[in-house]
């Protein structure tokens, strides 16, 4: 079934060096394959005077210099790129499969959640319990399942450095949905895997938190040494319009996988993927599916 979502685009000026776009009130699919084409495209366009350009879920921000480009004419450029855009039919997308193993229920997760039990909604239960729960499944394993059997699309990278926000890419009533903790964790384990709302999250670094944690991923997401392979280019391992499939594991793969990272031989199992956001929104599982083959099969 092909998702239906009403946007209508706002510009705003936000200061003299900056210029504000909302796409939609609400994040989809739809909008933020449109974010990812419209700042692709601004990219490739390297306009003198722009210095940052900050896609969001459903939204982004351009960074600019008045004295070089003057806003209105900023403005007016962004508009035609976003009139270009209109049929998503036709603009392709390349992007990356990465598979990314996720340890469910483990024991330091497990630990730091049940340290804040007060502060969250259903202190009697763990975040896997109560979120398999309030989203009608029978079992932590069933919602595991729910989690691991389609993937999700990293829709921005922000809140802290390297953060992945990933929307899963299924029917809109196949979304998980889940609340944030009542009051935010002040500890996080580096490479926690959490959800909020309908976004599902790797923490980069220890800190604070409120998601509700359901695991741990053994690799990194974020590198400062830039040991890895995968993090020689950037210090940040995902990218927007990533396509990220949760694969679970147990404890003996995820001792495997942490002794290649320490050991700097561990790389992400990838497949480079084109599509256009036309054929993703026409049969959301069938190019779960189509995806998830070529990531493990072609």
């Amino acid at each position: 079934m092909k998702e239906v979502t009403q946007m209508q685009t706002r510009y705003e000026y936000g200061g003299d060096e900056f210029i504000f776009v909302q796409l939609s009130e609400a994040m989809s699919l739809e909008a933020n394959f449109k974010g990812i084409a419209i700042t692709r495209k601004l990219k490739e366009a390297n306009l003198e005077g722009v210095y940052d350009i900050c896609p969001s879920n459903a939204s982004y921000m351009v960074r600019f210099d008045p004295d070089v480009i003057p806003p209105e004419e900023l403005m007016a450029r962004l508009q035609q790129i976003e009139r270009e855009m209109e049929g998503l039919d036709d603009i392709t997308i390349t992007s990356r499969l990465v598979d990314v193993p996720v340890y469910f229920n483990d024991p330091w997760t497990h630990e730091a959640l049940m340290r804040f039990r007060d502060r969250h909604q259903d202190p009697d239960s763990t975040d896997l319990e109560y979120s398999a729960k309030i989203n009608g499944y029978d079992s932590s394993e069933a919602f595991i399942e729910a989690i691991t059997s389609a993937p999700f699309l990293v829709s921005m990278i922000g809140f802290v450095p390297g953060l992945p926000w990933c929307f899963q890419m299924v029917p809109r009533e196949k979304q998980i949905e889940v609340p944030k903790y009542v009051r935010p964790r002040t500890f996080t384990p580096e490479r926690a895997f959490g959800f909020g709302g309908a976004f599902s999250v790797i923490y980069p670094v220890q800190g604070a938190g409120g998601y509700q944690l359901y695991g741990i991923a053994p690799a990194p997401i974020y590198q400062k040494d830039q040991t890895l392979f995968d993090f020689q280019e950037s210090i940040v391992f995902p990218k927007q319009g990533d396509i990220f499939r949760y694969r679970s594991i147990g404890a003996e793969e995820y001792q495997a996988i942490r002794e290649q990272v320490e050991d700097g031989s561990f790389v992400y199992h990838k497949k480079e993927i084109q599509f256009t956001p036309g054929e993703v929104l026409a049969d959301l599982e069938g190019f779960a599916e189509r995806a998830l083959r070529r990531l493990y099969h072609d």
